[in-house]
């Protein structure tokens, strides 16, 4: 789900089981993506993931980084993230979006081969856009709550505008 002109495209590792099968991104009940958004000021009213297409029209886009469902990321092969960060780096040639907002460490070191990447705003652009890692808001993540996913999403806003 991507269009020209984005203010942020987030970038998910791949999609879960749930949302494979839904098509939706971040669908799985629990994953706390839409309310951080909506909490964060992206979005006037909390989303569905079936409500997904209505992001594009308020200048977010969201895409993963390999499009194949698997129950967890392990399950995929590195050359899957060499080709996934190839598309993504074309896409992002495409649309030029001003940021994009890797959801998770993992994403972000997956995409780039480095091991650990800090939270927040990276030092270097990639294809033109800001570079920003955001913790995964899979419900799973205990490491960061609602709260701790809206102050780090609301930087991520106030960086773009």
């Amino acid at each position: 789900m991507i269009g020209p002109g984005l203010r942020v495209l987030f970038c998910g590792i791949n999609p879960g089981l749930y949302s494979g099968a839904t098509g939706h991104h971040f669908a799985r009940p629990g994953n706390r993506f839409w309310p951080a958004l909506h909490r964060a000021g992206f979005t006037a009213r909390q989303l569905h993931p079936s409500e997904q297409r209505e992001l594009l029209q308020a200048g977010f886009g969201v895409v993963n980084l390999v499009n194949r469902a698997t129950a967890t990321a392990a399950e995929l092969d590195a050359e899957e993230f060499v080709a996934g960060r190839k598309r993504l780096a074309a896409k992002l040639r495409r649309y030029r979006p001003q940021a994009v907002a890797f959801l998770g460490v993992g994403a972000h070191s997956h995409a780039f081969g480095v091991k650990d990447a800090e939270i927040g705003l990276q030092p270097e652009a990639f294809e033109g856009a800001q570079v920003w890692v955001l913790p995964n808001p899979s419900g799973l993540n205990a490491h960061y709550q609602l709260p701790d996913l809206v102050r780090l999403f609301r930087a991520l806003k106030s960086s773009t505008g």
